[in-house]
């Protein structure tokens, strides 16, 4: 097979005018074929433009149904914590990692924040002043049933890890965390390639 039929990862971000992290995320939900060659991924040009083809609207409505999601579509990370400065630390590093954020200083806020806006990750603290984390999971999860959850705790407990895992979180990390752990938690959580971490 000749490489002319392949498109190298650059040149489908430049062909679909889309971020890294879109690619990926079509590759993970099998929209466009994939083939790894050593560390780099190749695509065949006939599947990316079938997979456009499919994408497109049917003829007669002018746009895409409202549920499609849009291939530019970032990710919606909402980031609880009573500390404002781990706040806006994890604000602008998911942020500047390619996702929409927004943040509550306290369950209830988040609470109200959940039922006007829809997420797709909820990073939230375990110990806050009146509703805890485990009540804040428990309420967003009447909201969204299958929301992915990261909590993040100065004062990990046995119990507090137990109760976690019964509420199917799909992280837990211990303050004081590096940076790369928390994107790559973010990462894990929502289905996508985990970055490199040199």
């Amino acid at each position: 097979m000749s490489d002319e039929n392949f498109l190298t990862t650059e040149e489908v971000l430049d062909y679909l005018q889309v971020n890294l992290r879109t690619v990926y995320r079509l590759i993970k939900a099998g929209k466009i074929p994939a083939v790894r060659v050593g560390r780099q991924w190749r695509f065949r040009k006939r599947d990316i433009d079938a997979w456009l083809e499919s994408s497109r609207p049917a003829s007669g409505s002018g746009r895409l149904p409202d549920d499609h999601q849009h291939p530019g579509e970032r990710p919606r990370i909402l980031v609880v914590d009573d500390e404002q400065a781990v706040r806006d630390l994890l604000s602008k590093t998911l942020t500047m990692a390619d996702y929409d954020v927004d943040s509550a200083d306290d369950g209830p806020s988040a609470i109200d924040k959940m039922r006007a806006v829809e997420y797709d990750l909820l990073i939230t603290d375990l110990k806050m002043p009146g509703m805890d984390g485990l009540s804040v999971i428990r309420e967003a999860r009447k909201l969204v049933s299958d929301l992915r959850v990261i909590i993040i705790t100065g004062y990990s407990t046995e119990a507090s890890a137990i109760e976690a895992i019964n509420l199917g979180v799909s992280g837990y990390l211990t303050k004081p965390f590096r940076l790369p752990r928390i994107l790559a938690a973010a990462a894990r959580a929502l289905g996508e390639p985990v970055p490199t971490v040199e």
